[in-house]
């Protein structure tokens, strides 16, 4: 076992409880990422055994549940899985996953005896306190991330989430499913861009475009407002283009996504009341330059009377590939007795 991340052991622990094993997931629209998780009640948990399965290739989560846990060598009969979407009764509401979610059926066919599915940005928040600051890039303000709470959380990536992270309290996440809010224009091009794609949804809603996915609405409508034919085909080869400079077109597109992502950010910062902004996700890695150029913080900061408040918000990018792993073992750890 690895540690997964530093974090100060509080006085709970001097208590104890005995170490728990069990397999914590992160599942996305695209990736799911599994790991072994030992958790104790005020320590960090320690993670190991990590593997990342391309969701579209199985054929449900119990399989991919069921495949990692065979090859572990050892019986685990409990799982906590980040996953987006809503639990709606016994199934998952989610638009992104390539098959159904059932909690009892997942359960049964992978051979768990217990099973827990929580809300994949709850998880991630839940990882914060646990970050080291070599993780974290800045992007606006300077502050100590110990002190810089409320915490927003954001993160696009197959499509788009959102927590608000409390330093404390029995329930110091607030889960939101702000990817299907409505989508706000903030200049002419924006304007354009959602008129179009109002052409084809009545609701258009913020992962439309702020997303893996919705990086493939936006990229066309560009297109069209510049009289060109679209080139790229998928988000990978989009981004690729852009990174590498060799299509305007492409780099346009990336240039705007982070520039109306930053006027998200900074809304949702006011709307919340948040001393803090983490971006997440998959793609923020992949943009990190473009995040970095100036148009996300200037639309951040774009905010009327309250520009200078948002000044003081620091945000940071967030490099760490297995937050919604980590969260998951925190949220089983806080939920573990404290003797045993």
């Amino acid at each position: 076992m690895t540690i997964a991340a530093a974090s100060p052991v509080s006085s709970d622990s001097a208590r104890g409880g005995l170490p728990r094993r069990l397999v914590v997931a992160d599942v996305g629209g695209t990736f799911a990422r599994l790991a072994l998780a030992e958790t104790q009640p005020g320590q960090a948990p320690l993670l190991g055994g990590h593997r990342t399965y391309a969701c579209a290739e199985h054929p449900s989560l119990a399989a991919i549940i069921a495949d990692f846990t065979a090859g572990l060598g050892q019986p685990v009969q409990t799982a906590v899985v980040a996953i987006a979407g809503l639990l709606d009764g016994d199934v998952l509401i989610n638009s992104n996953l390539p098959w159904t979610v059932s909690l009892s059926a997942t359960r049964a066919q992978s051979g768990l005896h217990e099973l827990q599915l929580i809300n994949d940005f709850e998880a991630v928040a839940l990882a914060i306190p646990y970050l080291r600051p070599e993780t974290l890039v800045p992007l606006n303000g300077d502050a100590d991330p110990a002190q810089a709470f409320p915490a927003l959380v954001l993160g696009a990536g197959t499509g788009l989430g959102a927590a608000l992270r409390f330093a404390d309290g029995e329930r110091p996440v607030l889960a939101s499913e702000i990817g299907h809010a409505a989508l706000g224009a903030g200049n002419a091009l924006e304007l354009q861009v959602l008129g179009k794609l109002l052409q084809r949804w009545t609701h258009v809603d913020n992962e439309r475009v702020l997303s893996g996915s919705g990086l493939m609405n936006l990229y066309p409508c560009l297109c069209e407002l510049r009289g060109a034919t679209p080139v790229w085909t998928s988000t990978e080869a989009l981004i690729g283009a852009a990174r590498n400079g060799e299509d305007a077109l492409a780099v346009e597109t990336l240039q705007v996504f982070c520039a109306w992502l930053g006027s998200l950010a900074g809304d949702a910062a006011i709307a919340v009341g948040a001393r803090s902004v983490y971006l997440a996700g998959g793609i923020s890695a992949h943009v990190q330059d473009f995040l970095a150029d100036g148009r996300f913080r200037e639309r951040f900061l774009n905010k009327g009377v309250l520009t200078e408040v948002l000044r003081q918000v620091p945000v940071w990018r967030v490099e760490h590939g297995q937050l919604g792993v980590l969260g998951a073992a925190v949220w089983h750890a806080a939920r573990q007795p404290t003797h045993d």
